[in-house]
């Protein structure tokens, strides 16, 4: 596992905890449903060659786009489910798997169509 897949995991996570405490005061519904679709959408739209099994093949924006959603997902949760000293840490370490992201966001956006 390299750097930047390990950062992106952490970051996942963080989206996935974060997203659910935020939304949970306010529909349980919805919270749930936004782990579902921030687990369940990479899990099955993926781009060929990016990941070892792929259910569904998308082209390398989509697999991009959904990874900006989940690290998006994680800043703003935890600025609104976690104190700021937990959201800083959050933050920093999105900011962080960008600069590890980018490689492989440049090598997906030049991949072509499967």
């Amino acid at each position: 596992m390299t750097a930047g897949s390990t950062l992106r995991f952490l970051t996942e996570i963080c989206a996935w905890v974060a997203t659910l405490w935020a939304l949970w005061p306010h529909s349980v519904a919805l919270a749930l449903l936004s782990v579902v679709v921030l687990i369940g959408l990479p899990a099955v739209f993926a781009t060929p060659g990016d990941k070892r099994h792929v259910i569904v093949a998308v082209p390398g924006g989509v697999t991009v786009g959904l990874t900006i959603l989940q690290i998006a997902a994680a800043v703003v949760a935890a600025w609104i489910a976690w104190i700021p000293l937990a959201a800083a840490a959050v933050t920093l370490v999105a900011a962080v798997t960008v600069s590890y992201e980018l490689p492989r966001w440049r090598r997906l956006l030049s991949q072509p169509h499967p």
